[in-house]
């Protein structure tokens, strides 16, 4: 093998006395060429791989015929003072090099070489507990096949609970290549479905089950024409575990039938309307029942229309508990003028009323509803009062007697009840409902005579103004809207896209203005002729976002009150919007409150605790 560095020399090296000969150069001794030639290819093969470029054979003689250079004396001594730096022999490769970016090998590697561990520090970031997977599930490997021939394979082991393994090498082995029973594979032959096909014997079985096709002048009975869609022998054998299933769901049905029979019964006689009088004796002395407002109290309850409310002052203790609602109350009313009586609606499903002067027991009891109590509202003499429910129910009471006088309901929920305050029109109330529609019912012909729905939600308040010739509505559409009474065209529309729900209105005493709480936790004030907004009215401080908590004012109007989520009862002056006074009335939010008509500094609050109380 020639050597790589023979006849060599640098261009730039013009110096006579150094040059670059091989040892061949005495006629004594062979050329390595020649010896290459004499080698067989095994040789040759040997020493390529101990010089494959000739370094060995090569030196540098100065003048004299001294060996010199980095080829010098260390080399004719065998020392090498710059050993052999090659990673890897070029004929003889023993590695490989590859890029962190490389994907494709063109090299088959030695399995032992693939699954040598790591070199290097572990990555202590590398929380898989099998370090061979490359995907959550375990190692995916790409396989490559289409969908006729998967779909093939989906058929063949659903049916017959076996398959090719993808796998699997080419050379059939069909231990190797069969995934699932063998025993099936075996049994057809290992093949597909696709290529499976029934004997002779099996499909002239099959034939003399089929059902005749029947005379096609026969339409119905013995014989008749069935066609292609004749019934099988043995289909109509009766599966004994499904007829078991059958019988038992039955059973089932039956129980759930009488439990929902059961339910109805009980919702029925729950919805009998009937009343308890919890007192001794239904009459005083005189023959007068609790409807007569009282006059040994040193208050006149039945003050002339001049005159002046008393000045009021804010409560500051309880000094009387109501208990006997067994959840939460949701609304409470006084008796109209005098205020000598209560009355209170549930989530139990009761009306009671209370008496507020004397012993402040329960007078009477009034069930009749089936689901809880959602409002309830007196008339102007207070000898009826009605009681709207999420049963669907408006029902009409006599308070003296308890007597359910009249049932209605149009299918919907009604969320507020009001009778019309004139005097000539007693027998007329509206009611706003879940269906966004505002009812106006006749108690004499027991027909709805007037319908309102311009609304886009439910309706939840409805306030007389101005002389009762309006009233205004509030709903869930985030508007308020005025109308004429019996006229149902909304002559005044309120919406700004920074309004929200409006679930309770008051009027003010003096009729000129409502207040109305907003839900993100503020009372706006409206004026009652023009519906414009008083901005410089504007009361907060109080949480009462996603409760509908009612707005109170004082008999003189100087303080304006509501109830919070948190059981507070929260005080402003009416003319600054200071808070004056929070007083911590119940555990659990503070639905309504009102103040007492003919007394300074008294105040009674209802709760979702199923508490009333009174505060003076």
């Amino acid at each position: 093998m020639p050597s790589l560095v023979a006849d060599y020399a640098s261009s730039d090296d013009e110096s006579p006395s150094v040059a670059l000969v091989t040892t061949a150069a005495a006629s004594t001794k062979p050329t390595a060429a020649a010896d290459v030639e004499d080698l067989d290819d095994e040789a040759a093969e040997e020493k390529a791989r101990g010089d494959l470029f000739g370094l060995s054979e090569g030196h540098v003689l100065d003048k004299s015929g001294a060996v010199v250079g980095h080829l010098g004396a260390a080399a004719a001594k065998g020392i090498s003072a710059a050993p052999d730096v090659l990673a890897e022999d070029p004929n003889a490769p023993t590695a490989m090099i590859t890029r962190p970016t490389d994907k494709v090998m063109n090299v088959n590697i030695a399995y032992d070489d693939m699954m040598r561990p790591t070199l290097g520090p572990e990555n202590p970031y590398d929380t898989r507990k099998n370090k061979g997977m490359n995907s959550v599930a375990g190692h995916v490997e790409e396989q490559s096949m289409d969908a006729s021939t998967f779909l093939q394979q989906h058929r063949t082991f659903s049916v017959h609970g076996y398959a090719l393994n993808p796998s699997a090498l080419t050379e059939f082995i069909p231990q190797d290549q069969i995934v699932g029973d063998m025993t099936a594979a075996s049994s057809h032959n290992f093949a597909m479905i696709d290529n499976l096909k029934g004997t002779h014997a099996s499909r002239r079985e099959l034939k003399r089950r089929r059902q005749a096709t029947g005379d096609p002048s026969v339409v119905d009975g013995e014989g008749a024409y069935v066609g292609p869609w004749g019934a099988w022998q043995g289909d109509e054998d009766v599966d004994v575990e499904l007829e078991e299933d059958m019988d038992e769901w039955r059973a089932e049905k039956r129980r759930r039938d009488d439990e929902s029979a059961a339910a109805k019964e009980r919702l029925k006689k729950a919805g009998e309307e009937k009343s308890i009088f919890h007192g001794k004796s239904l009459t005083d002395y005189a023959g007068r029942t609790y409807m007569h407002i009282p006059t040994d109290l040193g208050i006149n309850l039945r003050p002339s229309e001049d005159t002046p409310a008393p000045e009021s002052f804010i409560p500051q203790a309880c000094t009387h508990t109501w208990t006997g609602h067994t959840k939460a109350v949701s609304a409470i009313r006084l008796f109209p003028q005098s205020g000598h009586l209560l009355l209170s609606g549930s989530m139990d499903t009761k009306v009671k009323l209370w008496d507020v002067y004397h012993e402040g027991n329960c007078l009477r009891t009034f069930m009749g509803h089936t689901k809880a109590i959602k409002d309830v509202n007196f008339n102007n003499d207070g000898t009826r009062f009605l009681s709207a429910s999420y049963d669907r129910q408006i029902k009409l009471w006599d308070t003296e007697t308890g007597q359910c006088i009249q049932a209605f309901s149009n299918g919907k929920i009604p969320n507020v009840v009001k009778f019309n305050p004139d005097e000539d029109k007693q027998h007329v109330f509206l009611a706003g409902m879940s269906d966004k529609k505002i009812i106006q019912y006749d108690l004499r012909t027991r027909e709805i005579v007037q319908e309102y729905d311009q609304h886009l939600g439910p309706v939840n308040t409805i306030t007389f103004v101005d002389e009762n010739r309006r009233f205004v509505t509030t709903s869930d559409d985030k508007t308020i809207r005025a109308w004429d009474y019996d006229i149902p065209v909304v002559i005044k529309y309120i919406a700004e896209p920074y309004m929200h729900s409006m679930p309770a209105v008051t009027l003010h005493p003096n009729n000129k203005w409502f207040a109305a709480q907003s839900l993100d936790n503020q009372i706006l004030i409206y004026s009652t002729d023009g519906f414009r907004q008083n901005r410089k009215k504007r009361f907060a401080g109080h949480t009462i976002a996603g409760y509908a908590c009612a707005i109170g004012f004082s008999p003189d109007g100087r303080f304006i009150s509501s109830g919070d989520g948190e059981g507070n009862v929260v005080f402003w002056d009416w003319k600054n919007g200071k808070i004056l006074k929070r007083l911590r009335a119940h555990k659990q939010v503070v639905i309504d409150h009102v103040w007492l008509p003919h007394q300074h500094s008294k105040l009674i609050t209802a709760s979702w605790d199923g508490l009333i109380k009174l505060w003076e």
